[in-house]
């Protein structure tokens, strides 16, 4: 018989965290973190993470598993999301993937690690070619290996990450951007031989943003600042994936100009900040749910109708 997984996914702010709590308790289900953030020790009030009676009260997983100098990747988050889901069928309960960072979340719905390996040579001269001609030179090399008209129809080409690690990839492999990308997804996923009922959950726009500006002024008021000057002194600033996360990259900036003499911390103008940036990433969330998912992979739910409705 298929194993099955129950995903709850949406942007931030959508109301997950409170929802998941309940549909756990009441369908006897333990929640599987897909939140990048929440992977990280001490990083607590910035990301909102469920609180300690919440963990008591429905058991999570993936959460609090690294500190903050320990980067994560999608390999990593597979590995211990495939134990992590086993162990709470094997003990007859059932499981809810809870999050909205899209790398991790896709790992559910189809193939995410590359298995081709990049010599550091060819690394090298990507990264020096970057340095010396910008992303234009990138592109324009791109360009040689792929001269199809659909070749690099895939690859955003306005991102420098994405066209050097398609550049390095083509390099590597000899082959085009397209047939690369063809033959990735024809693979099965980490998840292929689970079932997935998943569901995103929706609010409309200017509800979002007020619950954004609110949940950062509640940030702040509840310590935001001294959690990341800790934080800073435990590593944080070694790891680029837990310093650039929203509240956190916008509190180190001013704490590093507060050090250069720029006087103490203006907690309205950083709460103005982070709830902008979080409204951003909310913007681009939604367009992630809408094209990187597949088709009819997942339902929209309306969080104000998800409790009467039911979720799956």
């Amino acid at each position: 018989m298929c194993r099955l997984l129950y995903v709850l996914t949406g942007p931030t702010a959508a109301g997950k965290t409170a929802l998941a709590l309940d549909w756990a308790e009441t369908n006897g289900a333990e929640v599987v973190s897909c939140d990048a953030s929440l992977f990280y020790r001490g990083m607590d009030i910035g990301t909102a993470k469920p609180t300690a009676a919440e963990r008591a009260r429905v058991r999570h997983w993936l959460v609090d598993i690294r500190s903050v100098r320990e980067r994560m990747d999608v390999a990593r988050y597979v590995e211990a999301a495939r134990a992590a889901c086993a162990d709470i069928v094997g003990r007859g309960r059932k499981v809810l993937v809870t999050g909205g960072s899209g790398f991790y979340l896709k790992a559910f719905f189809g193939p995410v690690a590359d298995t081709i390996e990049i010599p550091d040579a060819l690394r090298t001269e990507v990264a020096e070619l970057e340095r010396g001609a910008g992303l234009a030179g990138l592109v324009g090399r791109l360009r040689q290996l792929n001269p199809g008209a659909d070749d690099l129809a895939g690859v955003d080409l306005a991102n420098p990450r994405r066209v050097a690690r398609a550049l390095e990839r083509c390099l590597a492999t000899g082959r085009t951007a397209a047939a690369l990308a063809a033959e990735f997804y024809a693979r099965p996923g980490p998840f292929a031989d689970w079932g997935v009922r998943a569901v995103v959950l929706t609010r409309p726009d200017a509800d979002l943003r007020e619950r954004i500006a609110a949940r950062a002024a509640a940030m702040l008021r509840a310590g935001l600042v001294d959690e990341v000057r800790r934080l800073r002194a435990e590593g944080l600033e070694e790891n680029p994936s837990a310093a650039s996360a929203i509240g956190y990259r916008e509190t180190l900036a001013v704490l590093r100009a507060e050090a250069a003499g720029a006087g103490r911390v203006d907690e309205a103008r950083l709460a103005e900040e982070i709830a902008g940036n979080t409204w951003r990433l909310v913007r681009k969330q939604k367009t992630w749910f809408r094209t990187q998912l597949p088709a009819g992979a997942a339902r929209e739910v309306a969080a104000a109708e998800a409790r009467a409705e039911g979720l799956f």
